[in-house]
C-alpha cells in the first residue's frame, strides 16, 4: 500500500469510528439522562451490535497494514498525522489481544451495569449490583492480562488511564498526601465551622437551573455547543467540539452541590471545547489523559471557583437569584462556607482539603479487587471500615457509601487515581500561569477568559498531539512535583482556620 492511499483510508476509518462512537455516545447519554429504566435492555443489545462493528472496523489485516506503512514513513507525513496512527497503533495493538465475543460481552455488560447500578443506588441496595461488579473485575482481570500479562493487573489498568502511571509512582505520591494532609484535617477539625446554613436553605430547582446558566455564561461556554442535562451522577460527554454536553444533579437543600458540579462539568467541556479545530473527529479530539482532564475540571472548581475573588464576583449573582436565602450574605462568608473543611461521607461533595484521603480509599479498594485479594460481597464492609479509619466517619447505608460513584458500574477501574494526580497537576499550573496572567483580577470581575486562553493554549488546543509528561511539562515549566499541592493546600487551610 502506498502512503497517499493509506491516509485516504486512516480519514475514512476515523470518520467511520467517529459516527459509531458519535451514536453510541448519544445512546448512552440518553441512557443517563431521560431513557425509561426499562431501555437499558434494548439500548444493551443495540450497543453490542454497535461496539461488535467498530471492533471488526478495527481489528484487520487491513487497518494494520494502513497504520504501520504511515509510521514507517513518518519522517514524510504531517506531525498530527502520524500521531493519530501511532494512538490508533495502540489501540489495535490492545484490541487485537482481547477476543471479538469478549468484547462485545463487555460493552453490554457495562450497559445493562449502569442501569442497574442506578437502581441499586436508589434503593440502597449493593447486592443487587454485586453480580455485575464481580463481572466487570474479571473482565478487567482477563482484558489487563491480554494486553500485558508481565505487569501487575491494576497497573495495566492505571496505564489505560494515565500513561507511565503505576502502583509504584501512585503508593509515594498517596503516602505524601497522607503524611502532610492528615495533620492538618485533624487540627481543623478541632477548630469552629463556619456559618454554611444560608446554602443549606430551600432553593428551588428551577432556579438553581437559572443559576447554572448565569455560571456557565461566566465561565464562558459556548451555548451554542454545550447543553446541560440532569442525572444521578454527573458527568460530561463530548462528540465533538461543537457538541459536548455536562449533566448536574439538583438538590433543593444543597445549593453548592450543583455550583460546583456544574464548574467542575464546565472545566472539562471548557477543554473539549477548546480543542483544535483540525484534530476533530480524529482520535487527537480529546484530553491527553485522564488525570489532565481532571486536572481542568478541578482546576476551576477549586483553585478558581473556591477562591475568594470569584466568591466576590459570583455573590452579586447569587443574591439576584436567590435574594431572601443571599440576603445578608458577605464574600468573605461565602468564602469560608464554600471552603468548610471536614471528614464527609460523599466524594463529589468532599472539600479540597480530604478529597484525596477519599480517592486513597477507592484506589486501596481497586488494587485488592483486581489483585483478587477480596470478594465482591466483602467490599461494603471494607469500604466502611476505610472510611472509619481514614476519615473518621460512620457510613450509614450503601447508597452514600460504596454505591455512590458510577465509575465501576461503566468499568472504569483504574480511573480514580486521576482525581487526585489532576488535582495536584492544577496547581503546578497555577503557579506557572500566575506569571503570565493576572488570575485573580479575572476571577474577581467573573471573566474567566484570560485563564481559560492561557490553558486553551498550553493545554486544550492540543488534545491527544503531544505526549502526556510533554504536554504537562510545556504548561508547568518543569516536571511534575506533588510538593506543589501539599504546600497549597495546607497554606490554604492554616489560613483559613488560623491554625
Amino acid at each position: 500500500m502506498n502512503l497517499e492511499t493509506a491516509i485516504a483510508k486512516l480519514n475514512e476509518l476515523e470518520a467511520t469510528q467517529h459516527a459509531y462512537h458519535h451514536a453510541m455516545g448519544v445512546l448512552t447519554l440518553d441512557g443517563a439522562t431521560a431513557a425509561p429504566k426499562r431501555a437499558a435492555l434494548g439500548r444493551g443489545k443495540t450497543l453490542g451490535v454497535l461496539s461488535g462493528i467498530t471492533y471488526q472496523m478495527m481489528v484487520n489485516d487491513e487497518t494494520r497494514e494502513v497504520l504501520q506503512t504511515i509510521l514507517d514513513s513518518r519522517d514524510q507525513v504531517d506531525a498530527k498525522i502520524a500521531r493519530r496512527a501511532e494512538l490508533l497503533k495502540e489501540d489495535l495493538d490492545d484490541m487485537t489481544r482481547i477476543p471479538m465475543d469478549e468484547y462485545v460481552a463487555y460493552q453490554t455488560l457495562v450497559s445493562d451495569a449502569d442501569a442497574v447500578w442506578h437502581d441499586a443506588k436508589e434503593k440502597s441496595d449493593y447486592p443487587m449490583f454485586a453480580p455485575y461488579l464481580e463481572k466487570i473485575i474479571d473482565f478487567n482481570r482477563r482484558f489487563a492480562s491480554y494486553k500485558d500479562d508481565k505487569k501487575p493487573a491494576y497497573d495495566v489498568l492505571l496505564n489505560d488511564y494515565e500513561k507511565g502511571v503505576s502502583m509504584a509512582t501512585l503508593d509515594p505520591f498517596f503516602a505524601l498526601l497522607r503524611e502532610k494532609l492528615t495533620p492538618v484535617i485533624l487540627d481543623v477539625s478541632k477548630k469552629p465551622a463556619p456559618r454554611t446554613d444560608f446554602l443549606h436553605q430551600f432553593f428551588p430547582v428551577h432556579l438553581q437551573r437559572t443559576f447554572s446558566d448565569k455560571v456557565m455564561a461566566m465561565m464562558g461556554m459556548d451555548r451554542d455547543c454545550c447543553n446541560i442535562a440532569e442525572t444521578e451522577h454527573p458527568f460530561t460527554d463530548g462528540f465533538n467540539k461543537w457538541d459536548i454536553r455536562i449533566t448536574t444533579n439538583y438538590k433543593e437543600n444543597d445549593l453548592a452541590s450543583s455550583l460546583f458540579s456544574v464548574i467542575h462539568e464546565g472545566g472539562h467541556a471548557l477543554y473539549e471545547l477548546g480543542t483544535a479545530d483540525d484534530i476533530q473527529f480524529t482520535c487527537l479530539a480529546s484530553g491527553a489523559t485522564m488525570g489532565i482532564h481532571e486536572s481542568q475540571s478541578r482546576f476551576y472548581e477549586n483553585l478558581i471557583g473556591r477562591s475568594l475573588p470569584f466568591c466576590r464576583a459570583l455573590l452579586p449573582v447569587m443574591q439576584e437569584i436567590f435574594p431572601q436565602q443571599m440576603d445578608g450574605v458577605t464574600a468573605d462568608m461565602l468564602y469560608a462556607a464554600v471552603n468548610e473543611a471536614h471528614p464527609s461521607l460523599i466524594r463529589i461533595e468532599a472539600d479540597e482539603l480530604t478529597y484525596a484521603h477519599h480517592i486513597m480509599i477507592r484506589y486501596e479498594l481497586e488494587k485488592l479487587m483486581i489483585a483478587g485479594e477480596v470478594k465482591v460481597g466483602e467490599l461494603p464492609a471494607l469500604w466502611n471500615k476505610m472510611y472509619k479509619d481514614y476519615l473518621g466517619v460512620d457510613v450509614p447505608n450503601d447508597r452514600q457509601g460504596i454505591l455512590q460513584d458510577t465509575h465501576w458500574s461503566g468499568g472504569m477501574i483504574g480511573y480514580f487515581p486521576s482525581y487526585a494526580l489532576g488535582s495536584a497537576y492544577g496547581v503546578q499550573m497555577l503557579s506557572a500561569m500566575e506569571k503570565d496572567v493576572d488570575v485573580w483580577a479575572a476571577a474577581e470581575k467573573g471573566d474567566l477568559t484570560p485563564i481559560t486562553a492561557w490553558l486553551g493554549e498550553k493545554i486544550h488546543r492540543h488534545g491527544k498531539l503531544l505526549k502526556p509528561a510533554q504536554l504537562l511539562e510545556n504548561a508547568m515549566g518543569a516536571a511534575f512535583d506533588p510538593n506543589y499541592y501539599v504546600n497549597y493546600l495546607v497554606k490554604k487551610f492554616s489560613d483559613l482556620y488560623k491554625l
